[in-house]
């Protein structure tokens, strides 16, 4: 099981847009997955439209029983292969600004409940652990509280999204130290999988110019691949469906950017992290 975290300190860029892009990639092509919707805004909730619940993250978070944790989760209504631990305004309340080690690590023991069950053949002979999720998508809130450092002590990777605007550059510094931070002092086989650039307007001067800014101080971390600004997006989300599912050619061009996140993110969960 895969964990990947969406992150970014900078409200606005498009997180949640990037975390239900990496969804929709995953279902296309067939790779069971859970999104964890951590934001206490919760419009990852909203665009997958799940079925009703019991309990949501907040409740996982007082109390990360497997029993807790299924009763938050949810098939997402974008189809089969594809469900949702929902989110919450309650969440808000887990966002302590300074948490403890015992508070970060409940979003990590909840999922391991998940990682793998134990199935008895047909025959009623051997039973083996079956991977219910092979990727766990957690959509961070644009804050480093406790909410965030939580996703990151329990992801082996966290994609750092950001805009091409002025404030860039410090975002992505803010957030590529948050996981350094978390890897040093909770969590060593986190790292970060790149930079994913969104809302890209082609010919634009001043995006080029961050774009290129951005490559200067991160290197390959940034992604080649952009993601452009296209309404698509906004539309697809209207109508709670997947970009891959909206036909037109904004969003086959979105979409092919998520298929190539989709195998980055699968390639890294053959490599084994770097040592600190």
């Amino acid at each position: 099981m895969q964990v990947v975290a969406t992150l970014s300190l900078k409200g606005g860029v498009g997180k949640t847009t990037v975390a239900l892009g990496l969804a929709g990639a995953a279902q296309r092509h067939g790779v069971s997955t859970l999104v964890v919707d951590l934001d206490p805004q919760a419009n990852a909730t909203t665009a997958l439209d799940p079925e009703p619940t019991t309990a949501t993250v907040a409740d996982v978070l007082d109390e990360p029983r497997r029993a807790v944790v299924e009763r938050a989760i949810a098939p997402s209504a974008w189809g089969e292969g594809l469900d949702v631990l929902v989110g919450a305004e309650q969440t808000e309340r887990h966002n302590h600004p300074d948490p403890g080690a015992a508070q970060l690590y409940r979003l990590d023991r909840a999922l391991q409940r998940l990682a793998g069950e134990l199935i008895t053949d047909d025959s009623g002979g051997s039973e083996h652990a079956e991977e219910r999720y092979r990727l766990v998508i957690v959509d961070c809130p644009p804050s480093l509280g406790q909410l965030t450092r939580s996703a990151l002590s329990a992801a082996d990777r966290a994609i750092l999204v950001t805009d091409p605007t002025m404030f860039s550059v410090s975002g992505v510094q803010r957030a590529f130290d948050a996981v350094q931070t978390e890897r040093e002092r909770s969590n060593d086989r986190l790292q970060p999988l790149g930079v994913l650039v969104n809302r890209v307007r082609p010919r634009n001067t001043e995006h080029e110019f961050r774009i290129s800014e951005l490559r200067e101080l991160f290197g390959p971390l940034v992604f080649n691949s952009v993601l452009p600004d296209r309404s698509a997006v906004q539309q697809a989300q209207g109508a709670c469906l997947p970009i891959q599912a909206w036909d037109t050619p904004g969003a086959r061009e979105i979409s092919a950017v998520f298929t190539a996140l989709l195998g980055r993110v699968l390639r890294s969960a053959s490599r084994p992290a770097a040592s600190a």
